[in-house]
């Protein structure tokens, strides 16, 4: 006897099957976004990048302390903003991830406080002074800009007022541009000095953030700003791969995450293009995701 071969008597359309992966995307990258995993994932892929710049291999404790550290004042800026957006008069101004958070506030705040414990113990058992100090700065630098936007309604307050001020004289998406950047320098400060080539790499990486932040805002609000958002994309984009080409010979390192940043770039531009075909949250999220092409530039070039 023949062997019989068992056909299932409705197999599944290839279109259904592609659907459905697809679909399987999409909710990844939703939940990424959602629990605020995007931003860690962002700053550890630069710090990582920014240490190939400077040819320091930087140990995993440092990121997981940057990790842990970005994930808690991300949760804790979208529960701010939840609280104040949901008592206020401003509760048109907020996002999905914004109700998320506060939907499972219950989870995320004993998560924050165990994230934040567990950090603090690593940078003081672990961290060398002189890592430690930079730490302090750039942890001052981060509570001044989240007293300025969450005190705005609650009084005043020193630095309130002096960073009131100087929103006025520098945009607040410079502000999170250069913070962040200076956030994600610090693994790698931690074991060598600044210098050139961790200068161009981080103000690459600032005006890269920059320019998310400002097409985040332009795309959940400010859409008269998409045009200008557009440009300045391309504008980063074709001065990064210039200076990516120039420091090819010079510095190989550096000019790789030079060129990652300016791919990142072209890829917010094309995501600007599609911002009114896209889901909010989706796209929100995508936003992000392009930010990780450090992970393809280098991982083409292979092992140093």
């Amino acid at each position: 006897m023949g062997t019989v071969a068992l056909i299932p008597l409705n197999p599944p359309a290839p279109d259904t099957l592609a659907q459905r992966t697809t679909w399987n995307a999409s909710v990844v990258l939703k939940m990424w976004h959602l629990a605020s995993l995007d931003a860690p994932t962002v700053a550890v892929t630069w710090a990582w990048a920014f240490g190939w710049a400077a040819g320091v291999r930087t140990p995993a404790w440092p990121l997981l302390v940057l990790a842990l550290a970005v994930w808690v004042i991300y949760v804790a800026d979208r529960l701010l903003d939840a609280r104040a957006g949901l008592t206020g008069a401003s509760g048109h101004l907020l996002q999905a991830r914004h109700y998320f958070h506060w939907r499972n506030r219950r989870i995320f705040i004993p998560l924050c406080a165990c994230a934040a414990a567990t950090a603090g113990w690593m940078v003081l058992t672990r961290m060398p002074p002189m890592g430690l100090r930079s730490d302090s700065i750039v942890g001052l630098a981060t509570l001044a800009y989240l007293s300025n936007v969450h005190g705005a309604n609650e009084g005043g307050g020193w630095i309130r007022r002096v960073t009131g001020r100087l929103s006025h004289l520098v945009p607040r998406e410079c502000v999170v541009g250069v913070v962040f950047s200076a956030g994600c320098l610090l693994p790698v400060m931690a074991r060598t000095r600044f210098h050139s080539s961790l200068a161009v790499a981080a103000t690459a990486f600032a005006a890269l953030a920059w320019l998310n932040v400002g097409a985040i805002g332009a795309w959940e609000g400010c859409r008269e700003k998409l045009p200008r958002t557009r440009r300045a994309a391309i504008v980063l984009a074709c001065a990064c791969l210039v200076l990516a080409a120039v420091l090819a010979e010079l510095q190989a390192g550096t000019a790789e995450v030079v060129l990652a940043a300016g791919l990142s770039a072209l890829l917010l531009a094309a995501l600007d293009t599609m911002a009114e075909t896209m889901e909010p949250v989706v796209l929100r999220a995508a936003a992000d995701l392009v930010l990780l092409t450090p992970l393809l530039v280098l991982a083409a070039r292979g092992p140093a």
